[in-house]
């Protein structure tokens, strides 16, 4: 039986890819920073090795004997305050990760990265996305990379937000004029993918762009969220990007404060892809949001 080392298993997509590969037959060895362990709480038979993406020492002893490795750790928001910033947890991570798994021959990599990454991005959580791929192709490994656009589920961070503010209050903000496209995809999809990937030999070394069948304005995205709480409507109210630039620049230090400056400049672009090699390479179904919603709100 294979063993497959997880960082990042304690997010959203990190417990979709931890449940993917034991219903796959791997045995899963989870990287656990001290203090978070309680995330994989209720997850039986996988293991739990402490340390830190960010701190090399050990990271090899904590992957010897493992076949390959599912690197999922990101952030979307910075907190230099804390230390946690796109350059430690993209760039400098997974640099730790790919040197740590040379180092204990761990032959196989799996990279989660993101839609949009590029080299000439213009938001710096696109260019350190870029650079850790980067690191990843050039290296000595056979690897993945995946690149999924909004992963939507129970419990993720874009959907839900969305269908509470929907739920609950008498208009949805937009940035912009909303006519910005996403390609939302299942969670368990983007973490099937995942698991396929270390039992078809084809996906070594290649990239794969990963959304649903077809690409949604936001505004359309929340029409169908509201259709799937039962709303014939929703209202909604636009706020210029112009005049949001100052106001987040003054308030995005504000843990609470919802944006970013890089945020805002993600959401002046669309986030879409040919996703066909993804579902062909990995033989999955596609599955249309509103029937994803459906079953999203059903669980």
């Amino acid at each position: 039986m294979q063993r497959v080392f997880v960082t990042g298993g304690t997010g959203f997509v990190g417990k979709a890819v931890i449940h993917a590969l034991q219903a796959h037959g791997f045995t899963v060895r989870c990287l656990v920073r001290p203090g978070s362990e309680a995330d994989l709480k209720g997850f039986e038979g996988i293991e739990r090795v402490p340390g830190d993406v960010q701190i090399p020492k050990g990271l090899e002893a904590s992957m010897e004997g493992c076949d390959a490795l599912i690197h999922l750790v990101g952030i979307i928001r910075e907190r230099p305050g804390r230390g946690v910033t796109f350059e430690r947890l993209h760039s400098v991570a997974t640099a730790n990760m790919v040197k740590a798994a040379e180092a204990a021959e761990v032959p196989r990599f799996i990279h989660m990265s993101t839609l949009g990454t590029r080299p000439n991005a213009r938001s710096r959580y696109h260019q350190t996305k870029w650079e850790a791929e980067e690191t990843v192709r050039t290296s000595r490994l056979q690897w993945t990379v995946f690149r999924p656009s909004i992963i939507y589920g129970v419990g993720d961070g874009f959907v839900s937000v969305l269908a509470r503010m929907i739920k609950w209050l008498p208009v949805a903000p937009v940035i912009g004029d909303g006519k910005y496209r996403l390609q939302p995809v299942p969670v368990g999809q983007v973490a099937e993918g995942f698991a396929r990937a270390l039992a078809y030999p084809e996906s070594k070394n290649h990239v794969y762009e990963a959304g649903g069948p077809r690409s949604y304005t936001f505004t359309e995205i929340l029409d169908l969220i509201g259709a799937a709480l039962g709303k014939s409507k929703v209202r909604k109210v636009y706020q210029p990007i112009g005049l949001m630039r100052p106001l987040v620049r003054l308030l995005e230090p504000l843990p609470l404060f919802p944006l970013t400056s890089d945020q805002l400049l993600m959401l002046q672009e669309d986030n879409v892809c040919d996703p066909a090699p993804f579902f062909q390479t990995f033989e999955l179904t596609p599955v249309e949001f509103p029937i994803g919603l459906q079953r999203m709100f059903a669980q």
